[in-house]
């Protein structure tokens, strides 16, 4: 297969604009399905890259779906990802590998949040795309509108290729700009692309739309410009321009329809293989580990020795499946490849294409294909090579989870399954991690949103049977004094034979930090040097629990500067007991309080929703601490107590259109207000 007749594209969007709507028509017009499925499984099937039993369900992508077609002569990698903010990593890993992508706006809504978010992922992966208005039979479709918004909201060069026919329950048809006719669709599915003459009524606007069309693309060509001028330019001059300012990114080319109703499809296709770059046109860049990591510049060329990333993992009942893109090279079935992060080699056993959940057993691809690999152990992001390359090419870049629950399992048996169930996940997506709370001994999950973590907890019921309640996790709460105290204590024990003495003397004071600190001051040897570490052991083995809410104590120093002991009695032990005694009994003297952990937030959000952002940070007993404006963005930095960002995430995008993004990392132990700790004793004595 010639590889300039390669497409690999993805389809992104926010969610509820129709991606895999469209996604399931294009597998239909290319022959890969012979009949439709819908979204939620209205029709008892369900579309065909919703596959998992949950998204049929919620009628919701949550993991990124590959398929294969061929339009037209052309070889399209298509992936579908999901549009909910939550299920980020999946989008971010797709775009990594891909050529190129269809941005797809809903004609009522248009840009939306998460368009926002997309369209930051599409430019930092540096993806040429061309956008596609879909819905135009909803009520209130305004394709003009959303084009606006498209350089407005997102500062894109947006430019209209076609306009429609009708709008809302009037829409028939779309007229294509560049070869000036009339399209509409017909047949049973739309299947049938009708070309007239434009419509009389539509004649003026047609040539006003396609004059600002061509002033905006012969930016792209001196030739297209001069012809224009003169009033000779051609169709394929127009296509050359365009396909030049898309993959320079200096422009994104408006297509529309509405694929619910099977419209415009077939010309959204025939625009991905005439804009959008082959694999040739992408530049893709490796490290060379051998050579102090040197930039390399990898070549589609399939006689080059292979260079492969693997981009998503999915375990499956029979063993791991590896999703790769091959950059440069060949892959056979029983070839040798190195994993360049661990230095192992595997043999390629079985090596397929993939359609959805359903695979097509291949013997070999080349630089440019998707493909897939069985049974292989690796980690996401790992690089492949072939030969004696050791080349790798960089991490996608993972948010921070800003979300946490824990989990709680009713049966012990559980535990096993759990932990399979966890290492899996955490293993498929970078975005989600487990640990086990030292303190509390809770299992704590992290994610990037409530319905992030949901799906999880539904999957782990469902796909591994465990029986298990998710509860907000305990927030590990410490205690420290407030007070200097003295201390005098003798430790004496005596029930025959052998006794116990040991006599300890100092000062209990703040240590100005949050770590615990042992001084040892004794002079002229009222305490051995030998019974020393008895009493350190004993200091620091009782901060574990304090007294006042059974929480651990930090910010402690404890001085020795004086003691006594009993040349029979006195041994490591007794000074260990006696330390421990003289802290317990003057814990209480020295005033003790309860510290909470507060974490720095960093939130970024329009302008327009400063004051909602704010709001909610003093609601939270938030401090603000920092806010800089940049054009129509804002950043507020502020501190907040960890057991009030439960929830945060739901509450910032309930306020801002699911518009703000936020990061969190802990900062300090601060006093918690008095009432509070009023709450939490209560709670302690329960």
């Amino acid at each position: 297969m010639d590889i300039k007749k390669f497409r690999n594209i993805g389809i992104s969007a926010h969610i509820d604009s129709g991606k895999t709507t469209l996604t399931e028509r294009i597998l239909y017009y290319c022959n890969k399905i012979y009949r439709i499925g819908e979204v939620r499984g209205k029709d008892g099937v369900g579309a065909t890259m919703d596959s998992m039993e949950l998204e049929k369900e919620r009628g919701i992508t949550i993991a990124s779906a590959a398929t294969n077609v061929r339009w037209d002569g052309y070889n399209l990698n298509v992936i579908d990802t999901p549009g909910h903010v939550d299920f980020t990593i999946e989008v971010e890993n797709a775009l990594r590998v891909l050529d190129g992508a269809i941005l797809v706006l809903c004609g009522v809504s248009g840009v939306q949040s998460q368009s926002i978010t997309v369209d930051r992922q599409l430019k930092r992966y540096k993806v040429p795309h061309i956008a596609f208005i879909n819905k135009l039979d909803r009520v209130g479709a305004d394709p003009e509108k959303v084009r606006d918004q498209l350089c407005e909201k997102l500062d894109h060069n947006a430019v209209l290729m076609q306009i429609p026919i009708g709008l809302e329950e009037n829409f028939e048809g779309i007229i294509d700009l560049i070869s000036q006719k009339a399209r509409y669709f017909t047949g049973p599915k739309g299947e049938q692309v009708k070309e007239t003459e434009i419509p009389a009524e539509y004649i003026n606007k047609t040539e006003e739309m396609r004059e600002e069309m061509i002033d905006a693309v012969s930016m792209f060509s001196d030739e297209l410009a001069e012809a224009f001028l003169e009033g000779n330019e051609t169709e394929e001059m127009i296509y050359e321009a365009v396909r030049v300012g898309t993959i320079s990114r200096q422009m994104t080319p408006v297509f529309m329809g509405s694929a619910f109703k099977n419209k415009g499809i077939q010309l959204l296709l025939d625009a991905v293989v005439r804009y959008l770059p082959d694999p040739t046109e992408s530049v893709n860049i490796a490290h060379d580990k051998d050579d102090e990591m040197r930039t390399i510049k990898l070549i589609s060329d399939p006689e080059l020795p292979t260079v492969a990333l693997a981009f998503k993992l999915e375990n499956q009942q029979y063993g791991q499946l590896t999703y790769l893109r091959i950059y440069q090279g060949t892959i056979s079935k029983g070839s040798d490849l190195m994993n360049a992060r661990t230095g192992k080699k595997i043999k390629v056993g079985r090596l397929v294409k993939m359609h959805a959940d359903n695979m097509e057993d291949i013997t070999s691809a080349s630089a440019g294909d998707i493909v897939a690999l069985f049974g292989i152990d690796c980690a996401l992001g790992d690089t492949f090579n072939g030969g004696n390359n050791n080349y790798t090419m960089r991490q996608s870049y993972v948010p921070k989870p800003i979300i946490s629950l824990a989990l709680n399992i009713k049966d012990s048996k559980d535990q096993d399954n759990l932990s399979k169930a966890l290492s899996r996940f955490t293993k498929e997506d970078p975005t989600f991690k487990a640990h086990v709370d030292e303190e509390t001994g809770e299992t704590i999950v992290l994610g990037m949103g409530e319905l992030h973590l949901n799906v999880y907890i539904e999957r782990m019921r469902r796909e591994y049977g465990v029986n298990l309640e998710a509860c907000e996790p305990q927030v590990s709460y410490r205690e420290t004094i407030t007070k200097a105290i003295e201390f005098d204590y003798i430790h004496k024990k005596q029930s025959g034979g052998r006794g116990q003495f040991a006599r300890v003397k100092g000062i209990l004071t703040h240590s100005g930090k949050d770590e615990n600190v042992f001084r040892d001051k004794i002079r002229g040897g009222n305490i051995p040097a030998q019974y020393i570490p008895g009493c350190e052991k004993g200091f620091f083995s009782v901060l574990e629990k304090g007294e006042l809410a059974g929480f651990p104590v930090v910010g402690v120093k404890m001085t020795l500067d004086d003691g006594d002991f009993h040349a029979v009695d006195s041994s490591q032990l007794a000074f260990e007991i006696a330390t421990r005694s003289a802290f317990r009994k003057n814990y209480y003297k020295a005033k003790p309080i309860i510290l909470e952990p507060v974490m720095k937030v960093s939130v970024e959000t329009p302008s327009e929703f400063r004051g909602n952002i704010m709001a909610i940070i003093n609601q939270n007993r938030g401090l603000v601490s920092d806010t800089v404006i940049d054009d129509n963005f804002t950043c507020i930095d502020a501190e907040m107590p960890l057991s009030e960002t439960f929830g945060l995430a739901t509450q910032f995008r309930s306020v801002t259109q699911g518009k703000a993004d936020f990061t969190m990392e802990f900062s300090e132990y601060k006093a918690v207000p008095k009432s509070i700790e009023e709450e939490i004793l209560k709670k302690r004595e329960k």
